[in-house]
């Protein structure tokens, strides 16, 4: 009689929210209770939603990537991306869910925006990235209600924040183009004034969300000065009302290393009609509002792909034996595991801290100290979540083992879609400059310094106590150096910019936990973000790069120079 035969273990997903009592936990200590409470059933379906339907919809948007067709069977250009029906259902679900409406419609306030925070970390992980095009969404919305002026501003508020599916649009952010990158202010598509209409020359050269029935973008009007101070902020309607291209041809679709159901593409405009958001002046300062929510939206992406990276390694070492146990009786293994979950614990509490400061400064309740801790954190939260989540990714894959490799597993896709996270909305490196920028002219690193402290009151006398003391003392490192820092050249200061901001962030997500820990023990709850906290500061909280002449002069013998 022949032996049954051996098949590798289908990963198990629970109910999302439900077995994620980390954030439960978070969510009790941070929210009302009553705010909690009417969350919760919407928070319940959209966790069992991501856990099944979701997942098999993603999968039909993943196999069926977007497709470009230039002409009609007659020779007329129509330049028609074709979508899947698994991406326009899942662009549906976050229409009824109210994912980008519920933040305006601000029922609960302040802690609207966590509400948004969740639905969108319940969501994003089985949607094949249409939680891209609801970041942009959200952004324009954010924009239009702080600088759109006419008619066209509620009625493209009304459409972006609608739960009506049929009456749902998505926007798009159009900045990329090949001169620009993270340099904006090298932008060279032109807006014309002609016969009383704007209308935009020119190419964008990454456009994600390319789809969407409007769009975001910057352009330099004819006569305007050079650089980042002659931009402008325009609103764009892709397609005119009979459906016709609006001045827009899509010259191709991007091949990109992950996010492929995601449509993205390379543009050029020819005459699109646009309208000025606001006065013409300050496009920079005004897409700063944009960037600002598309950063926030990133950091929940990487924080929600870590914490769906951790329930199927989890699951999978449930459910996987080897040498005779399961996977998650083997120490070795399991010390893995503690590693990714611990990783998840910290991003998870500095991403819901950062959506109850956005909060806060949208419902105009943020203190004069929460804005400016909200201004640095939003970097921060950004450029540390977004090299967790690849490093994340990469362990989860390796905890599967070859299956991990193995496209048709679906675990690939974790590395492969985290990869842009580190890159979106501005490098590791920007965003160590942009925090720098907000130091020293918006002189928010002694709020910031404080609201660490802050974080830590408390705390003397518990369990906590020698973990707080280690962050205390990593906080006296950074203020040192950054008081050293002060009269260093800009060479010196850019050098050590990124292990600098690394450190803060790993430094603040420290205090958070131990903060965090502190109450868990306080209400008698399982001492799961001790345990984080411990395993967080144990990795290291500073790391940073002292710029003297010896590191340059490596830099330059290294390269060659």
């Amino acid at each position: 009689m022949r032996s049954s035969p051996f098949y590798q273990v289908v990963p198990p997903l629970q109910n999302t929210w439900r077995i994620d009592t980390a954030l439960q936990r978070h969510l009790e200590r941070i929210l009302p209770p009553e705010a909690l409470a009417a969350m919760t059933p919407g928070f319940e379906s959209l966790g069992e939603l991501a856990a099944g339907e979701m997942m098999e919809l993603a999968r039909d948007a993943e196999g069926q990537p977007p497709t470009l067709t230039h002409f009609d069977p007659w020779g007329r250009r129509t330049d028609t991306i074709h979508l899947s029906p698994g991406w326009h259902a899942i662009t549906r679900i976050a229409a009824e869910y109210g994912i980008v409406g519920s933040s305006y419609a601000a029922k609960h306030g302040w802690a609207s925006r966590v509400q948004n925070f969740v639905l969108l970390h319940l969501f994003s992980p089985s949607s094949a990235y249409v939680g891209c095009p609801l970041a942009m969404s959200d952004g324009a919305v954010a924009t239009l209600k702080k600088y759109g002026e006419g008619e066209f501003k509620d009625r493209a508020i009304g459409h972006l924040t609608t739960e009506d599916p049929q009456e749902y649009w998505t926007s798009g952010q159009w900045m990329t183009e090949k001169e620009g990158g993270s340099d904006v202010g090298r932008s060279s598509t032109v807006a014309r004034l002609e016969e009383g209409v704007w209308r935009l020359y020119g190419t964008k050269w990454f456009t994600s969300a390319t789809t969407s029935q409007c769009a975001i973008t910057l352009a330099r009007p004819e006569g305007a000065p050079e650089g980042s101070r002659g931009l402008s902020m325009f609103y764009v309607e892709p397609w005119n009302a009979d459906g016709s291209a609006n001045g827009v041809r899509i010259l191709r679709l991007k091949d990109k290393l992950g996010t492929r159901a995601l449509p993205t593409a390379e543009l050029e405009l020819d005459g699109a009609v646009a309208i000025p958001v606001g006065p013409l002046e300050g496009g920079i300062r005004k897409i700063t509002t944009v960037l600002n929510i598309a950063r926030y939206y990133n950091t929940n992406a990487a924080v929600c792909a870590m914490a769906r990276c951790t329930q199927l390694a989890r699951g999978f070492a449930r459910a996987r034996e080897a040498y005779g146990h399961a996977l998650e009786r083997l120490p070795l293994h399991v010390e893995t595991l503690a590693n990714l979950e611990a990783e998840y614990h910290g991003a998870l509490a500095v991403g819901l801290r950062l959506a109850e400061l956005l909060g806060k400064v949208e419902n105009d309740v943020a203190s004069e100290h929460e804005h400016a801790v909200w201004r640095i954190l939003t970097p921060l939260a950004k450029l540390g979540t977004g090299k967790q989540v690849v490093r994340v990714a990469s362990e989860t894959l390796e905890a599967f083992g070859g299956a991990g490799y193995v496209e048709d597993t679906g675990i690939p896709v974790l590395l492969r879609d985290a990869q842009v996270l580190p890159i979106w909305e501005g490098t590791t490196n920007i965003l160590s400059l942009d925090t720098l920028r907000a130091m020293a002219k918006e002189h928010s690193f002694a709020p910031f310094i404080k609201d660490l402290h802050g974080r830590l009151n408390g705390l003397d006398g518990t369990a906590v106590a020698p973990l707080a003391a280690d962050v205390r003392a990593a906080s006296a490192r950074l203020v040192e150096y950054a008081t050293s820092m002060a009269d260093a050249d800009d060479k010196h200061i850019q050098t050590g910019a990124r292990g600098f901001a690394l450190s803060l962030y790993r430094t603040y997500a420290a205090a958070l936990l131990c903060e965090h820990a502190g109450w868990e023990l306080s209400k008698g709850h399982p001492a799961r973000g001790l345990a984080a906290a411990r395993r967080w500061i144990g990795s290291g909280l500073v790391d940073l790069v002292r710029a003297d002449a010896d590191r340059l002069s490596d830099n330059a013998i290294l390269l060659g120079d």
